[in-house]
């Protein structure tokens, strides 16, 4: 979720939200620091800072810090035990801040940065405000980017998404796309066809008809994610084949069996891949265990093993 453009979004629409944010965890909780959601005052919110009992009173309070003047931010702590329905057996920190219009114009501003790409604010915690500053940003992860400490808060906003290539908008292809969509990822969608793409995308995903899909790898980002399930085995091998020899993808998988993997094996060594190289191919593609062969099955297995690498790549 971008943050500010959809506490701007809340804004514009309802005069008035609440951020809430995880600023620290102590023991299990079921979400980290820099976890937010933002609450409007009819209830509705987005984003989530872990659901259950600590969620739904998290939105309580911000709804009260909605309909009445007193503080425009508060700090609580939250014991994730018998008293509040949940047996997390830890504790988290809560930021809870409530804008109005008078804050439209530095919600503003904030919105335009994170359109720009991940940076870094310090804020301070002065009385019922939160002082925010812009700072430098060193390039790090998006993902677990808050530090909290005798009031004040370095954070970082903004996501640096991974790209995936889809090759092929058959019925996996489209599973698949769909699965992804409200992940951090950003999808291009390729296909020779270019009647096979809907007519409306998630805003994540963007269609590619093309002539020549095998070409359109060349103009892939660095380690983005390959993964190939067109309707033809030699239009398969062509992207492969383009994908492994460029050396400079994180990961390139290929929807089939292992018997499939065996003759594309050896047709890339034919085509003068080395071992190392032909050794990068996962196929067939998808975590271990689910045997269902329905698409959308197909799909929420490869997702699990694209986030699981992306996770990997991370730690």
């Amino acid at each position: 979720m971008r943050v500010w453009a959809t506490v701007e979004r809340a804004l514009s629409s309802h005069f008035a939200c609440a951020l809430v944010t995880v600023v620290e965890v102590r023991g299990s909780a079921p979400r980290e620091p820099g976890a937010r959601m933002v609450v409007m005052p009819d209830g509705g919110f987005l984003g989530t800072i872990g659901g259950g009992a600590l969620e739904w009173q998290a939105i309580a309070q911000a709804r009260e810090g909605l309909t009445r003047p007193g503080p425009l931010a508060r700090l609580s702590r939250h014991a994730l035990g018998p008293e509040l329905g949940q047996c997390c057996g830890g504790s988290v920190r809560l930021l809870t801040e409530v804008f109005d219009s008078d804050r439209a114009e530095e919600v503003r501003g904030l919105a335009e940065a994170e359109r720009d790409g991940p940076f870094e604010t310090l804020a301070e915690l002065s009385g019922d405000r939160v002082h925010r500053e812009r700072a430098p940003h060193d390039g790090g992860s998006a993902a677990t980017a808050l530090r909290f400490s005798n009031r004040r808060l370095t954070e970082r906003f903004g996501e640096r998404r991974r790209s995936v290539a889809i090759f092929g908008a058959g019925h996996v292809g489209r599973a698949l796309m769909l699965a992804l969509a409200p992940l951090p990822f950003d999808v291009v969608w390729i296909d020779e066809r270019a009647d096979a793409f809907p007519s409306a995308l998630p805003a994540n995903v963007r269609a590619l008809p093309t002539r020549d899909a095998a070409a359109e790898v060349a103009a892939l980002p660095e380690h983005a994610f390959v993964v190939v399930m067109t309707h033809s085995h030699p239009l398969d091998l062509a992207i492969v084949h383009a994908a492994l020899a460029a050396a400079r993808f994180d990961y390139v998988g290929l929807i089939g069996s292992k018997s499939k993997r065996a003759r594309f094996s050896r047709r890339l060594r034919d085509a003068g891949l080395g071992g190392d190289a032909i050794a990068e191919l996962r196929c067939p593609i998808g975590v271990d265990g689910i045997r269902s062969k329905l698409p959308a099955a197909i799909a929420a297995a490869v997702t699990a093993e694209l986030l699981r690498r992306e996770e990997g790549l991370e730690s």
